[in-house]
């Protein structure tokens, strides 16, 4: 009778943690870190991105919790100044999503790629994976303002070795079926598109999460 209990109270306490945790495969923490797209502006919070990715990575096993630190209207010197608060969560991972914002305010490329080599050398430096978000920009400041700007996270990438996700917004941008009025924020359906597109990705850094394990 009590070995039938237990087994009862463990499936309890699986179903608290959430939907689709299986056993036998090791959980941890991913923080989604960025700006407006990431925070999921416009929207309910359980719309954005990294709600939706929790669930996916549940329905397929993976035991990990997705904590939405998108903060609107930051730049790529504002996350890294919050650096030591984003390592206070302990996460196994991060996805950082920043300097989206800085290329709209025309910010020098070579100082937004300074501040986010900062951030990537910071998590290394504390055994944390990331799982990093590419932006770009159109020509609205020029063909050489954008050439430099789209070279910053491949450069970051061969510089540092994150696991890459080339752009944030692939298949998403300028298109209006998947973006809320302002033409820059996706919708609902604009962020089904993100989490899939990320979400292999995501499987990637976990990998590396439990070889280092």
């Amino acid at each position: 009778m009590n070995k039938i209990y237990a087994v009862l109270l463990l499936f309890a306490l699986c179903a608290c943690r959430g939907e689709g945790v299986v056993s036998g495969k090791n959980g941890g923490r991913i923080l989604a870190v960025g700006d407006s797209l990431t925070a999921g502006y416009g929207l309910e919070k359980e719309d954005a991105y990294p709600a939706l990715l929790q669930t996916k990575l549940a329905r397929m096993g993976y035991a990990f919790e997705v904590i939405n630190l998108g903060v609107s209207g930051e730049v790529s010197a504002q996350t890294l100044a919050r650096a030591s608060d984003i390592l206070a969560y302990e996460p196994d991972i991060v996805i950082l999503e920043t300097g989206a914002n800085d290329g709209l305010r025309g910010y020098a490329p070579a100082k937004i790629k300074d501040n986010i080599s900062q951030l990537l050398q910071i998590f290394a430096d504390n055994d944390v994976v990331v799982v990093l978000a590419g932006m770009k920009v159109r020509a609205t400041r020029g063909q050489a303002y954008m050439q430099r700007y789209n070279r910053i996270y491949s450069q970051l990438e061969e510089d540092y070795s994150p696991v890459f996700f080339p752009f944030f917004l692939e298949g998403v941008a300028l298109d209006w079926r998947y973006n809320q009025l302002d033409r820059l924020h996706p919708n609902q359906a604009g962020y089904q598109i993100i989490v899939d597109n990320i979400l292999p990705f995501v499987v990637k850094g976990i990998e590396r999460v439990e070889v280092n394990r």
